[in-house]
Order: C-alpha cells, then structure tokens, then sequence
C-alpha cells in the first residue's frame, strides 16, 4: 500500500510539473483564502495585545463620572447643553458614599510647554489632587507626586509625561527645573513612566499633571471635567447604582427626569473593541469563504480537464492492473498537492505580511495554531474539489479510456 502511495505521489508530482503555470493560476483563489484568513488572525492578535496593553493605563476597578457616555446614542444637542462636571462633586460623593476609596476630579486642557529655546505641542495638561494616583495606574519613574499640602497650596509645580521629558530634557534630569505653561512657570517633581500609545493612535505620554488649584490659577477657561471614582473590585455593579443616586441628588434632579450624566468604566472601551474585533473577523471568514470556493471550483474544473486530457493514460494503468481505488488516489493526491502547495505560498506571504505589520503597525505575531488550521484548511479544500474529478477517473472503463483520442 505504501508502495502506491508513493507511487501516485511521483505521478501527481510529475502532472503538476508538466503544468506549472496552470497550476499556479488555478491556486490564485486558495492563497487569497489562507492570506486573508491568516492576515486577519494575525491582525485580530496583535490588536487583542495593544488593546490590552493601551487600556491597561485605566484601572478595571475606577468609574469615570462624565455628563455623556462614551460609547453612546444619545443626542448630541442634547448632551451638549447638560450642565458641565464641577470638581466640588468629588468632595461631596466621597462624604457620602459607603463604596468610593478615593475620589479624584479630573480637569483637563491642551496647552504648550517651553523649557528655554524648546517646546513642546499639544500636551494634555491635567489639574488633579494627590487622591489621583489611586484612580490610575501610572507610576512615577523618577521624583515623586504632589502631596495633599502641595494641592490645597495651588503650589507652582508638576509631573512631566515621559515624551516631554524626552522633547526638553534630553540626556538631562528634568527633577527640579522649571517650564512654562504660557506666562505661568511650573518647577517639575516627577516624571511619569513610560505608558506607549492608545492602540497605536495617540501618545499617552505626552502630558503634565499639576495641582488643581494651581491648574485654575492658570486657566481661566477650565476645559472639560470628570471625577475619577476608585471602588472596591468586587462591587462595581452596586457602586454604579449608588454613585447614580449620589450624583442625581447632587445634580438636583426630579424622579420624572433623565440623568444628565453618565457612570463610564473600562468596559465601554472593552464592549466596543469586541465589536470591532468581531466586525474585523467577520470580513476575513467572509473573504476566506468566498476565495476558497472559488478556488476549490477552479481546481475541480481544472482537475476534469486532466482526467479528460489524460484519459488514455487512465486506460493504460488500468490494463496493466491498476485498481479503481489506486486510480482515485491518484487524482486525489494531485489535487491535494496543488492545494497544499497554494496554502504554503499562501502562509510564506502571509509571514511577510505578518513582520511588515509588527514593525510598521503595532507588535504582533501570527498565531501557530491559526498557520496549522490555515494550511489544513487548504488541504481539505483539495480533497473536496478532487474527490469528483478523481471519482470520474476511477469509474473510466478501461476499453472506452484506451480508445479515447
């Protein structure tokens, strides 16, 4: 038995040999199918691992309380004339509440800083209390951040993101020196330790982080506000609805009325980006499903044209003896091959794909287990699409086949 196998393998070798650039083009539709399935996978694992890494600035356990959700259908004009977050609200939920550890508000603008003869764009500067590091998962890397006393003193200093450090204090230590928010100087205490970019998009350290007092000391207009609320893991539902009924007694609102604000957590981002992921898959198994069929059905009729054009061949090895079966396997094993061959290319293309978008897009890697499935599909579609074609080849009648011209 082996010995056949073999054997048909050297003759379906041999068939695809004569025939290269037929071959080649009628696999056009499988390695599309494996590029698109493999790439896909690929993409979905790398995003699976930046998303993670970029939320990971957001603690799981801290509610965001904002005057519209973030993922949401509600109207614009609507939200837009809500009453803004006041920061007073932080002091009040934190008297009141029995869940929140620590409360911090949160009040942010862009600005430009200047150290001498250097500037840097577009920094997301944020006034704060000392409770904020408890709401967030920053750390800082060198120096320290304010205290409660530094707070309530409107004290000139801040904390420094990592990539402003790097644009003003290159090969420098930036602990003490003095920058500019317009005509204001601040002398800086710490810099935040490196965090990366949000999903590839945006700098998540390019930002400055000082006192509150001192932040409306230094704007008049105070930019866009939220409360950072931290609660026990273990409770956030029941946090949720008591930070609901807090913030509607504060906001002053009738039992007939809607909230005019939102309780957000880091499961919106979550809820979306499965979305997206699933949005993402969707397309590649559609695109797969749609190459590999046409692919299978050119290889099924590029295969009846062999039987066809070697039919003679047919009833010649069935006159010296070949089995229906031994014939079977040997159409069989051709189509196999040629689809095997497609989902190698296919896999070999999708590697470079794969390096291309680890370097240039985000960190990612193709999946070993998706190469094996990607490649066993390929031989699947081979042993469907071949197994007509090798099935008509085996039931030739060897007379008829010897005859055919």
């Amino acid at each position: 038995m082996i010995n056949i196998l073999i054997e048909n393998l050297k003759i379906a070798l041999v068939a695809i040999g004569s025939n290269r650039s037929r071959s080649l083009l009628t696999t056009l539709g499988i390695i599309i199918g494996i590029l698109a399935v493999t790439l896909m996978g690929t993409l979905i694992s790398g995003l699976d691992r930046s998303f993670e890494k970029s939320l990971s600035f957001m603690a799981r356990d801290v509610l965001f309380i904002t005057k519209h959700k973030w993922f949401g259908n509600e109207d614009w004009w609507e939200v837009r004339n809500r009453r803004n977050m006041k920061v007073e609200y932080a002091d009040m939920i934190k008297d009141i509440s029995d869940y929140a550890i620590a409360t911090a508000p949160i009040v942010s603008r862009i600005s430009t800083i200047k150290y001498k003869e250097k500037s840097v764009l577009n920094v997301r500067t944020t006034g704060t209390t000392d409770e904020y590091l408890q709401t967030t998962t920053i750390t800082i890397e060198n120096g320290r951040f304010f205290t409660a006393g530094e707070n309530r003193a409107g004290s000139p200093i801040c904390v420094i993101g990592y990539d402003v450090a790097q644009e003003l204090f290159e090969n420098m230590d930036p602990i003490g020196k003095k920058i500019k928010f317009g005509p204001y100087q601040l002398r800086i205490i710490g810099v935040i330790e490196r965090q990366g970019k949000f999903l590839g998009l945006f700098s998540l350290d390019n930002q400055a982080i000082v006192p509150l007092g001192t932040f409306q000391r230094m704007f008049a207009r105070r930019g866009w506000t939220q409360i950072n609320v931290k609660v026990p893991m273990t409770r956030i539902e029941e946090a949720k609805d008591e930070l609901t009924s807090i913030m509607r007694r504060i906001r002053g609102l009738r039992p007939q009325e809607e909230n005019d604000f939102a309780i957000n957590q880091q499961e919106a981002f979550r809820d979306r980006f499965n979305m997206m992921k699933m949005a993402i898959g969707g397309t590649g198994v559609f695109i797969t499903i749609l190459s590999l069929v046409v692919g299978g059905i050119g290889i099924m009729n590029i295969m009846f044209v062999s039987v066809r054009e070697r039919t003679r061949e047919i009833g010649i090895r069935k006159a010296l003896g070949a089995t229906p079966r031994v014939i079977l396997l040997q159409f069989l094993f051709e189509a196999v091959i040629i689809c095997g061959m497609a989902g190698l290319i296919g896999l070999g293309l999708s590697y470079v794909g794969s390096i291309v978008i680890d370097k240039f897009v985000f960190p990612s890697t193709m999946p070993l287990w998706l190469t094996g499935v990607a490649f066993g599909l390929s031989l699947l579609v081979g042993v469907i699409s071949g197994l007509g074609p090798a099935s008509k080849a085996a039931r030739q009648n060897p007379i008829e086949a010897l005859r055919y011209e």
